[in-house]
């Protein structure tokens, strides 16, 4: 709880781009939503699109190597193979945002755009 007030205190989110991946405090979810590690449950997070100077659309990324329609694979992330869980895209407070990891491959990041238009 206390960090949860540590980050609605911060004035502004910070400045991000479609195509970052960030370490990202997402926060204890409920039954099979993807969780965080740690005391602020953070994972890393690809954006997939901006919708305004607070929001963003976020995509968690799980670094299991099991098999899914759903997951879709964007390289190696921190040192480790990831994956897109699509099922999980969520909006996200800009806040919410740790620090910056890496910047995603446009072709991979195209593929995971085109998974979620194609997940409706």
């Amino acid at each position: 709880m206390e960090s949860k007030q540590k980050m609605v205190q911060q004035k502004v989110g910070k400045f991000y781009h479609a195509r970052d991946v960030w370490w990202c405090s997402l926060g204890v979810n409920v039954s099979y939503e993807h969780d965080g590690e740690g005391l602020q449950f953070e994972r890393p997070i690809l954006i997939l699109r901006g919708l305004g100077k607070g929001t963003c659309l976020a995509i968690p990324l799980t670094t299991s190597d099991s098999k899914h329609p759903m997951r879709v694979p964007v390289g190696n992330i921190d040192g480790k193979p990831a994956s897109a869980v699509i099922s999980q895209i969520r909006v996200i407070d800009t806040r919410r945002l740790i620090n910056k990891i890496c910047y995603l491959d446009e072709v991979v990041y195209e593929a995971t755009r085109k998974a979620v238009r194609n997940m409706i």
